[in-house]
């Protein structure tokens, strides 16, 4: 697992994928820090570290990458971490459009196609 906060290539997420699930990859984003992590088995497992390095739990969100797909599909609002009654989401994706944007533009900065 690693943070990414300036630039992954979609190369090196290619490679991600093919080690752990074949076509994805589980990353959590904060939408505060602007920053994701990548390469756990588990979404929880990524959201433990970004927490060990700063993150409030509030800002984190869970998604999967595909990175050999080309379109506006290749980012899946998904994750059990994201079930936040508390804060409004209901469910395991994200229900806010605000913040599927915010977290839309953050892995279009971090990710070079």
């Amino acid at each position: 697992m690693k943070i990414i906060s300036d630039k992954i290539t979609m190369a090196a997420l290619k490679n991600i994928s093919e080690e752990m699930f074949g076509d994805l990859v589980k990353a959590v984003v904060d939408v505060d820090r602007r920053l994701m992590a990548v390469g756990g088995e588990l979404h929880s497992d990524e959201e433990a570290l970004l927490l060990e390095n700063g993150s409030r739990q509030q800002d984190l969100w869970g998604i999967n990458l595909y990175p050999s797909l080309e379109d506006e599909g290749w980012i899946e609002f998904d994750s059990l971490i994201n079930l936040r009654p508390s804060q409004g989401n209901r469910t395991r994706g994200v229900e806010e459009p605000d913040v599927r944007k915010k977290i839309t533009e953050i892995v279009h900065g971090l990710v070079e196609k």
